[in-house]
């Protein structure tokens, strides 16, 4: 047994050297890389949201060779003139460590993220592209305010494709990026003018406006004795989402306003549990506002975390309880899902425009 399987390996070891003796001598070529006449992508228009890192395009090899070297080439408007305000390099976080949720302080958050230098906009070895959060409005000029898409206006480029078995091109990707939007729910902002947004029952009214609308459950007017509402209808309650003064820096805080636009006091909220409304720290709850240091964006990944269930948003609410008739204890809630995409020191207000909310027993 143990001759035959001897036998069988010298014959394999002699093919071997057959072979590549016959390629020495012939001089016969390598063998190459297999490069699809079909690679595609599935999508060649892009429309990213400045400022905010997003992954696009869905690159299909269609069986091609790996590794697969990708270039963007002839960046150009569509009148010609060539573009490079995509490729100024700046610094951008880039997570060196996985993000779970479940860090302890703005330090164990910040070990995980390192400053890099990156093209505001590139392929990725992947052959998905990317428009990082270093991007701003004024280092690339977002689309027209008045929605148009000239072509003098649109950024065309090419993408070269490369293995060991040859290259191609494929031509013609088009990116329209729109203004930054720094915060959503963004329904109270214009997305081509930045300006605000007018009311969506009556478009053209420049006097109208639109507003965030905060999710609602039992919360019952205090002078009408009926559930409050937010909707395109009827807006008792509405949200700001603005920056203020005074914080760290990475601050984010929740304030309540009752109809009177005068400051609640956040112990109302009785039911809430704080340390879920977002992943911050060094929480303060004063007499007027509950805030939290934090890391931004908000969410910082779009991963789901006992702050935002859902991944891409982080889920603020605030709960709480009173005696209903008949003796039965209804708990309130109401908050928002929301994002936020730009450092700094921001708030998120909930307006009660028409009535306060009751917290009296029956």
């Amino acid at each position: 047994m143990r001759t035959y399987f001897k036998k069988e390996f010298i014959c394999f070891l002699f093919a071997i050297a057959v072979l590549s003796s016959c390629k020495k001598i012939f001089n016969l070529p390598n063998d190459k890389d297999y490069l699809s006449s079909n690679v595609n992508y599935s999508n060649k228009i892009f429309e990213p949201i400045i400022g905010r890192t997003t992954v696009i395009g869905g690159f299909n090899g269609d069986n091609s060779t790996q590794p697969i070297k990708f270039e963007i080439v002839n960046a150009r408007f569509g009148d010609g003139r060539p573009v490079t305000d995509l490729f100024q390099k700046k610094a951008t976080y880039v997570w060196t460590a996985p993000y779970n949720g479940l860090e302890k302080s703005l330090a164990e958050i910040e070990a995980k993220r390192k400053l890099q230098e990156h093209p505001l906009f590139e392929v990725l070895p992947s052959g998905e592209f990317i428009l990082w959060a270093s991007s701003t409005n004024e280092l690339i000029a977002p689309r027209p305010a008045d929605s148009t898409n000239f072509p003098q206006d649109t950024r065309f480029f090419d993408l070269k494709i490369t293995n060991t078995g040859g290259h191609t091109i494929i031509r013609d990707f088009q990116i329209r990026p729109f203004r930054e939007r720094p915060y959503e729910p963004s329904d109270d902002f214009n997305i081509y003018s930045g300006g605000p947004a007018p009311h969506p029952k009556t478009p053209y009214n420049p006097l109208s406006r639109n507003y965030i609308r905060p999710f609602l459950n039992n919360v019952i007017g205090a002078t009408t004795d009926i559930p409050l509402e937010s909707n395109d209808d009827k807006k008792d309650v509405v949200v700001y989402i603005r920056p203020f003064t005074g914080g760290t820096g990475n601050s984010l805080r929740f304030k309540f306003l009752n109809k009177d636009s005068v400051e609640m006091n956040p112990a109302l909220f009785n039911e809430t549990v704080w340390d879920k409304i977002v992943h911050g720290f060094n929480f303060q709850k004063t007499l007027t506002y509950a805030q939290y240091d934090v890391a931004y964006p908000i969410p910082l990944v779009e991963i789901p975390t006992i702050y935002a269930p859902g991944g891409t948003r982080d889920h603020a609410e605030f709960r709480y309880s009173r005696i209903g008739f008949g003796g039965v204890r209804v708990v309130a809630s109401f908050g928002i899902d929301f994002a936020i995409y730009r450092k700094g020191d921001w708030e998120i207000v909930f307006h009660f425009l028409k009535d306060n909310p009751k917290f009296e027993n029956e």
